[in-house]
């Protein structure tokens, strides 16, 4: 493992982190998109089906357990939580999340590395990811006004990703024979959209003032 599969790994757990703080300690979601919550635990049920069958290390398997487990308790906490659900804003969140799942499974049919029920089930995951934050981008967009913890969940979300691509590039340059073109088209797409999201995350920052993102 390099430095930048580490610190991406780092900083996508840290994103999870804020998220639960936010949850847990102002018991809020406000800001938060129950849709983009509920597609990450799709993301990740089917990327990591092998979790129990496939002993990689202990690091892989403690990453993939507290990824699953944290994504669907964070789904329960909105869904379910007598006071955290409260703050849920559902009439601002409504982008027909399910609509992507669709064609991302399609894909994944089509274009895959290997044609086996756990292939295609990480390569439709990998789809999903990239495309997972829209809910999330959206709702920012119609609330304007974020608060810091949203901020920062949302920034670490794409840093995460963004680190993976410099940990790709790198492996690329030191691995013989290394090309996966699934994971890395998948991933600059997702960058990608968070692209305006960071634009307006530095200037705030520079500026030393409120995120918001136009409408």
């Amino acid at each position: 493992m390099n430095i930048f599969r580490l610190a991406g790994d780092m900083t996508h757990l840290a994103s999870v982190l804020v998220l639960l703080l936010k949850i847990h300690t102002i018991k809020s979601c406000a800001g938060i998109s129950l849709k983009t919550q509920e597609l990450y635990a799709i993301v990740f049920a089917s990327r990591y089906l092998d979790i129990f069958t496939d002993f990689i290390s202990l690091y892989n398997t403690l990453m993939k357990l507290i990824f699953l487990g944290s994504s669907f308790s964070i789904v329960w906490y909105m869904r379910s939580h007598n006071v955290v659900r409260r703050s849920y804003d559902k009439a601002q969140d409504t982008f027909r999340h399910y609509f992507i799942l669709l064609p991302c499974l399609l894909l994944a049919l089509f274009i895959h590395e290997k044609f086996t029920f756990k292939e295609v089930m990480w390569t439709f995951s990998l789809y999903l990811e990239a495309v997972a934050i829209l809910p999330q981008l959206v709702l920012l967009q119609r609330t304007r006004n974020i608060d810091n913890l949203t901020g920062q969940y949302v920034f670490l979300l794409g840093a995460y990703r963004g680190l993976y691509i410099l940990n790709w590039v790198y492996r690329y340059l030191t691995e013989p024979h290394y090309v996966h073109w699934i994971p890395w088209i998948s991933g600059i797409v997702q960058t990608l959209l968070y692209a305006d999201f960071f634009y307006y995350y530095f200037d705030s920052w520079k500026n030393n003032k409120k995120l918001e993102l136009p409408a």
